[in-house]
């Protein structure tokens, strides 16, 4: 493919100060669940982005001091030259396709509990620190110049790690925006009052940072354009313009992180450009922003118009680390789009390395050795039968195929996609289906794999084939029984006709309000399934085992709005109860805490509480000589999509070869 000459203005050179980025390709920095612990992980995932063209690859977040410690989530560190030391193995990925590397230098302030460096937590005023019954110090002067020059050494570090941008951090409530904000800073002397006197800190930690490695690496600043109560847009622009002499790349966001890193449920694609449109033009130094951009069209777009300079990007740059190389060579229809499930993000907050739905090797890079573009070719060209064409079967078949077997998948409906068919109807998750999408594409364009639908398979239709490898993906169905969290056994009230799967409701199942959806799973499903049904006008009470809808949400960013939306949709919500039977035109609640019961009116009632995968075909097919038997997805465990794509990948790496021990990385002395 030759590359549309309409986007040769995404693959112009930058300057930025003192270096200059090869492209306007920019992965800003975003977490990784790896941090300082994990640094060849780290070290191995930002080079593939190098390699797949993202002009500049920056770490996540870098604490600075002992001062700034977020444990339990994982966080980059420059406190030693042990952490030099593995940041230049990073920085040496990077460079050796070309790439600049940058930095995110960080100090927490009252954020930052400090669990494990114990440290006092530092702050503009002592309030209490993040989600812990403690307080921070408030920062006398001596503290200030010590923040000073802990700052200025790892800005001293960063350039000795062979950093070629390194990060002012002013945004997303850490310290030095917390002597932004007006709330937290109640200071009275030079350091409170107006927003400019607010910004001394932040200027004088400019000064310090240009003056230390200013000659040799651009200097940076991220900051929100409002103030954290979403207002100040015109004294924040003040600022933005005053600062501007002492940077040299401005990477800007708003304060409403729902929807900075909001999911695709609530957000689209480019949502900042209307508050951040402004900022290049103020300051006249280049610009970076994010928006979720996985559109060429929207990319190019943004730069034409003059909103930003550089595109800005982590999720996407995690969906598909070589999206700009696609579009370098015209193959913009491969790039594997991000869905905005924010399963990333989830794996982070978790303490754990971030994973990808759509890209199964992201964070294996190191661990397994695995490339987002690159397979091994069989040593033997096998046939294969995949049983299923879900999330698990499809990526399966097409990773089988890519490695030169010959795959046949059977779909026992007439449209491939699994538990996409329906999930995707689901308010706000329609870019879901990319999923399934994306992965059909890239089957279309092989000639060794073809799709049966409407091909429902037995056991005796299976081994007629005379197919002697079977991959098994026939995913799972929701129980209607009541069993899951909180309940290990079934509910004999459940089985009414009132009583409706999710996948019976949006095939279409006849459901009358009042309709009563019962929680017990407490992501995406349960929450969806009510907006869906009050869109249709029902009245719905939305009821969950936990203390928030959606709980487990909290994790991917969209918690808050997924509670908000509910309530805008005109749904009940009741939370820490449980649904734990039903009477005639009535569903009997209990709480979690008092074990109290009453009751409120249920016409229809939909349990969203666990899954029973389908392993009879698995089960019918053991000990009948086949030569690979394989039950994968949720038909083996039910899970995320995510899992669903990592299980059937995982499958076809590890099909025909000798399956090599994980590498762990350790710390050395």
């Amino acid at each position: 493919m030759v590359r549309d000459p309409r986007f040769d203005i995404l693959f112009e050179p930058v300057r930025i100060g003192p270096v200059t980025a090869p492209n306007r390709f920019y992965q800003v920095p975003h977490c990784t669940g790896m941090g300082y612990q994990l640094p060849a992980t780290v070290a191995a995932m930002r080079g593939i982005k190098a390699e797949g063209g993202w002009g500049v690859v920056n770490t996540e977040y870098c604490s600075i001091h002992p001062s700034s410690d977020d444990v339990p989530h994982p966080f980059s560190s420059l406190w030693d030259e042990g952490d030099v030391r593995n940041m230049a193995v990073m920085a040496e990925a990077v460079h050796v396709h070309g790439a600049l590397a940058g930095t995110e230098l960080w100090h927490g302030g009252m954020r930052s509990s400090n669990h494990l460096s114990r440290e006092v937590a530092l702050g503009p005023s002592s309030l209490p620190a993040m989600e812990s019954p403690w307080q921070c110090a408030r920062m006398d002067a001596d503290d200030i110049r010590q923040y000073r020059r802990w700052h200025r050494a790892a800005a001293l570090r960063a350039r000795e790690a062979g950093m070629d941008i390194v990060y002012v951090y002013a945004a997303h409530s850490y310290l030095l925006g917390q002597f932004l904000d007006h709330g937290i800073n109640q200071r009275s002397d030079e350091y409170g009052g107006d927003l400019m006197a607010r910004s001394r800190l932040l200027r004088e930690v400019l000064a310090d940072t240009r003056d230390a490695i200013g000659d040799r690496c651009g200097v940076a600043l991220r900051i929100e354009v409002d103030n954290e109560d979403g207002g100040g847009f015109a004294e924040r622009s003040a600022l933005l313009e005053a600062l501007a002499p002492m940077v040299d790349l401005f990477d800007v966001t708003i304060a409403d992180y729902s929807q900075e890193m909001g999911g695709s449920r609530f957000v689209r694609e480019g949502s900042l450009e209307p508050r951040i449109v402004h900022v290049r033009q103020i300051t006249g130094k280049p610009v970076v922003s994010v928006g979720r951009f996985t559109s060429p069209e929207t990319m190019l777009g943004q730069v034409k118009r003059g909103v930003v300079d550089m595109i800005g990007a982590a999720r996407p740059s995690i969906a598909d680390p070589f999206l700009p190389a696609k579009i370098r060579a015209g193959d913009e229809d491969d790039i594997r789009e991000c869905i905005g499930c924010n399963i990333c993000y989830a794996h982070n907050s978790r303490g754990a390395a971030i994973r990808c739905t759509q890209n199964p090797t992201m964070g294996e890079e190191w661990r397994r050795g695995w490339h987002p573009e690159k397979i091994s070719t069989a040593a033997r060209r096998e046939q294969v039968l995949v049983v299923g064409a879900g999330p698990a079967g499809l990526e399966a078949g097409l990773t089988l195929a890519r490695r030169g077997h010959e795959v046949k998948i059977a779909e026992a409906s007439h449209s491939p996609g699994g538990r996409l068919q329906w999930e995707t109807k689901l308010p706000g998750l329609a870019e879901w289906a990319r999923v399934r999408d994306w992965r059909l594409h890239q089957i279309s364009k092989l000639s060794n794999i073809e799709i049966f639908r409407s091909s429902p398979l037995g056991a005796e239709d299976v081994l007629e084939l005379g197919i002697p490898h079977v991959v098994l993906a026939t995913g799972s169905r929701w129980r209607k029984t009541g069993r899951g969290r909180s309940f290990s056994a079934a509910i004999p009230s459940f089985d009414d006709p009132r009583t409706h799967s999710p996948e019976e409701v949006m095939a279409g199942s006849a459901v009358n309000g009042p309709a009563v959806v019962f929680d017990d799973d407490h992501y995406y499903v349960g929450a969806a399934l009510a907006e869906h049904l009050a869109l249709r006008g029902l009245e719905v009470t939305y009821v969950t085992s936990e203390g928030k809808a959606a709980e487990w949400s909290i994790y991917t960013a969209e918690q808050p709005r997924t509670q908000a939306r509910l309530l805008e949709r005109g749904v009940k919500v009741i939370v820490n109860t449980l649904v734990s039977g039903l009477t005639p035109g009535a569903a009997v609640l209990r709480c979690v805490f008092s074990g109290k019961t009453r009751e409120i009116a249920a016409e229809s009632f939909i349990p969203v509480t666990s899954r029973e995968g389908d392993d009879a075909l698995h089960h019918a097919l053991k000990g009948k000589g086949l030569s690979t038997l394989a039950l994968i997805g949720d038909a083996r465990a039910p899970g995320l999509i995510a899992h669903a794509v990592y299980a059937g990948h995982k499958l076809a790496r590890e099909f025909g070869e000798e399956v090599q021990a994980e590498r762990r990385e350790r710390a050395l002395a």
